[in-house]
């Protein structure tokens, strides 16, 4: 198998936005730490993946790096239908999309997004089993050539300092989309004596359904990753109870810094969460309500759960992630060079 001493791989990301910029700092984590060991350019994709002309004139950018071993590193999956199969390295961060759409949307994005990319990739990287178990249900692809690599963590999340359990438990959600099932929460939160903060837009329809709940709350709309780690710090309960992800960074998080999470029994967040959370039914506002009882009420059980999160989190750390990121591009650099000769 060839060294990856002086190989050049191509990062290619979309277009940045102001609004979604997760996939771009986790890439950016990965860079610093491999770039000890290779060079790895990154490429931005010249137009934002809206309509069909700037999605025609990406992949027509794309086209000049057929040559190099290119990484798509998310969210713009039909560039792969440009690209060498044997130089080319995706990585599938979700199918919720395929949860939400139905009809001829659904057709169109299923075949440009999943089924044409995933065939013109010699090897795919997804963040859990669960995605990788997803993936494998919407499209047919060699499953040993799929690599689960989860995504590792900002270093800005370390331990807060320890505090006093307060009377009154500050709460926080970190993001207000549909599959974060914010609904359920409030309902499982009302008569408690607790405070809600939400990290995330909050449209009308949820601004009101918090008023009716009566759960006192603060919104933080959009923060910086500084701001973020402060909400964690300030908090004394991560709540993460969505119905399905990809992932589920926020559980992650809280064990680094410290703070118990409850979180959802489905999905990927058992597998992201192992021991070291609260695990209840997202669909069943009783489940979640007792599981956040526990928390405030058992004091030694969130002890417990904070300790199992210390060990649990060290999966997650960005050596061993790089290491397995080297791992794919050395075998996909070994096929590369097989099928030259």
């Amino acid at each position: 198998m060839p060294h990856l001493h002086g190989l050049q791989i191509v990062h290619l990301q979309r277009r940045p936005s102001d609004a979604h910029f997760s996939i771009e700092g986790y890439f950016q984590r990965l860079r610093s730490s491999l770039s000890r060991q290779l060079t790895v350019q990154v490429v931005l994709l010249p137009f934002r993946s809206r309509g069909f002309s700037r999605r025609l004139l990406n992949l027509l950018f794309a086209l000049r790096l057929r040559t190099t071993i290119c990484h798509v590193t998310g969210d713009v999956h039909y560039v792969c239908l440009v690209l060498q199969r044997q130089r080319c390295v995706l990585t599938v961060h979700d199918c919720e999309i395929l949860c939400r759409l139905k009809g001829w949307r659904r057709r169109i994005l299923k075949l440009f997004w999943y089924t044409l990319p995933v065939r013109r990739a010699s090897r795919i990287t997804v963040n859990s089993h669960e995605t990788k178990r997803q993936l494998l249900q919407q499209v047919r692809y060699p499953a040993d050539r799929i690599h689960v690599i989860p995504v590792s963590v900002s270093p800005l999340f370390v331990p807060a300092a320890a505090v006093p359990f307060p009377a009154r438990p500050r709460i926080l959600q970190v993001g207000t989309k549909a599959n974060k099932n914010v609904p359920r929460l409030l309902q499982a939160l009302q008569g408690l004596d607790v405070h809600l903060d939400l990290v995330g837009p909050v449209s009308d329809e949820v601004r009101q359904q918090i008023e009716d709940s009566g759960v006192p709350w603060t919104s933080w709309g959009r923060l910086t990753d500084e701001q973020l780690v402060e909400r964690y710090h300030a908090a004394d309960i991560i709540a993460f109870v969505s119905t399905h992800e990809g992932f589920g960074m926020p559980i992650v998080e809280a064990q680094c810094v410290e703070r118990v999470c409850v979180t959802s029994n489905c999905s990927s967040m058992p597998e992201v969460a192992g021991d070291g959370a609260c695990l209840v039914d997202p669909f069943d506002v009783q489940s979640i309500r007792a599981g956040f009882v526990k928390v405030i009420e058992d004091a030694a059980y969130r002890e417990q759960l904070i300790a199992r999160g210390r060990v649990n989190r060290t999966r997650f750390e960005l050596s061993t992630i790089a290491e397995q990121f080297l791992e794919v591009y050395r075998l996909v650099a070994a096929e590369a060079t097989e099928e030259h000769r």
